[in-house]
């Protein structure tokens, strides 16, 4: 067990330098090393006499304990899924992923989907294999189930469906009522002001620099090989907000999460039991807290004092009010919270229809643009806004989507149970974030993988998945910002 996690480690590791530090012309050579990590972990992870051991302690492991059965639990589940996809097609894939996100790193800047496109069809054709190698009664559920373990197609569409018959009237309302102005954060801002701001925001929250870094990417992520070495990465605009600033929050809630997974190092629990439940800590810190009043009582004074110029004259009302500003946008991770899941339903759609063939890569920039238009009355003017503009599906991604907005919904319902415990508007607005870490850490990244997501959220807000706690959130949040 701690050989795979030390192997996943490495891949880990050497994926965050080919997005960050790696040589133009060494991306090739790091494909090759991420096919033959990949594929040395999946050697070892289908071996006869480590299956031989798991299903004996799966039989008879009464006299383990608790977190060990969580252990043998997760760990065979594991097997069971990888057991089932050829080694061929392991490597096949991890070198498909690299060509694909070499492809996408030229692609997106050129706008160029015509260059991207073959090598997205290659991969989309693997990840097809992949489903159906795994048999699951929906080839997309055998994606999703990677993110979201026991999610399915049949579970997750009524939940998406409901939430997006009550947001999309939501959504109108907002825009229909007088936006705040936001011209003061278009700058430019100082792009290592910007990384300044970020640094002392991020370690003020609760973020261990002495066991974690940022950086920059193409893409904002959090990655690396262990919750003592967590890597984050950001993207800088001119800009204030969201290209640093929100997506620095974001990528510090998974972060926080990873920094608090404590007593399961190299084992199959020590990692958050789904994506979704991943998310929500992300979205939190992002929205919840990232956006609030009481934050930026706290923090405004910090910016004024990287960019006096800038923002000396700028009350917190006003700064608050800037950057909640719902607006019909291009970009998901620089969407408002309230069209946010609207960009994610789209991307939902359009990769189920992928994969079950409905849908050729060839058609993709079309029916990309007539769902934004549809969903969110806008068109992106190139691909580059549009098809090309997150690198996900390059990674091969698929069914990795989803778990954005589950995290919205968990997020929300935590924010509620956590209310009844603390007051988080005082803490926040005093810079007191040790008891709000503390509950997190306590309820959910302490937790690990000892229980699925569903019931570990059950068991922390005493109730099921569902999309009523978001939208009292959004509803209370921004009918006091825009009076409606």
């Amino acid at each position: 067990m701690q050989e795979l996690e030390d192997l996943g480690s490495a891949y880990s590791l050497a994926s965050w330098d080919e997005q960050t530090y790696c040589a133009e012309r060494g991306r090739e050579a790091r494909g090759h090393l991420l096919a033959t990590l990949a594929t040395v972990r999946h050697e070892r992870i289908v071996d006869d006499a480590y299956g031989a051991a798991l299903d004996e302690l799966s039989s008879d492991g009464a006299w383990l304990s608790g977190e060990q059965r969580a252990m043998v639990r997760v760990a065979k589940q594991a097997r069971d899924r990888d057991v089932k996809v050829p080694k061929d097609l392991v490597r096949a894939l991890a070198e498909q992923r690299s060509r694909a996100s070499r492809a996408w790193l030229a692609a997106r800047p050129a706008n160029d989907f015509a260059s991207f496109a073959p090598e997205l069809a290659k991969l989309v054709r693997l990840k097809v294999e992949e489903a159906d190698a795994l048999a699951f009664d929906h080839r997309y559920d055998a994606l999703l189930d990677d993110f979201e373990p026991g999610m399915t197609v049949a579970r997750l569409d009524p939940i998406l469906d409901g939430l997006r018959d009550e947001l999309v009237p939501f959504v109108r309302r907002v825009l229909d009522a007088p936006s705040p102005d936001r011209g003061f954060l278009d700058g430019p801002y100082d792009q290592a002001g910007q990384l300044e701001l970020m640094q002392r925001i991020l370690a003020a929250v609760g973020f261990d620099f002495a066991a974690g870094r940022q950086d920059l990417s193409a893409h904002p992520f959090c990655g690396g090989p262990s919750r003592r070495d967590v890597r984050l990465t950001t993207r800088v605009y001119d800009s204030l907000e969201p290209g640093s600033l929100f997506s620095s929050l974001h990528e510090m809630g998974h972060g926080l999460y990873e920094q608090g997974l404590a007593g399961f190092e190299r084992t199959a629990i020590g990692h958050a039991p789904s994506l979704g439940l991943h998310e929500s800590q992300s979205r939190f810190w992002e929205n919840v807290v990232g956006r609030s009043q009481a934050f930026w009582q706290h923090f405004l004074p910090v910016a004024q004092d990287v960019f006096p110029g800038e923002l000396g004259g700028v009350s917190v009302d006003r700064f608050v009010r800037a950057v909640n500003r719902v607006a019909r946008s291009a970009i998901r991770v620089d969407a408002d919270e309230v069209t946010y899941n609207l960009h994610i339903l789209l991307r939902y759609e359009l990769e189920k229809e992928l994969v079950e063939e409905r849908l050729a890569v060839a058609d993709l920039p079309g029916a990309w643009r007539e769902r934004m238009q549809s969903y969110l009355g806008y068109t992106p003017r190139d691909d580059a806004e549009g098809v090309l503009q997150d690198i996900h599906w390059a990674d091969g991604l698929f069914g990795y989507f989803p778990t954005y907005t589950l995290g919205n919904l968990y997020a929300a319902a935590i924010t509620e149970r956590m209310r009844g415990d603390l007051d988080l508007d005082a803490h926040v607005g005093r810079g007191e974030f040790g008891p709000v870490l503390r509950w997190l850490r306590e309820r959910i990244h302490g937790q690990g993988f000892v229980r699925p997501a569903e019931d570990l959220m059950v068991e922390v807000t005493g109730k099921p998945l569902g999309h009523a706690p978001f939208m009292r959130y959004l509803e209370a949040k921004y009918g006091e910002l825009y009076d409606l």
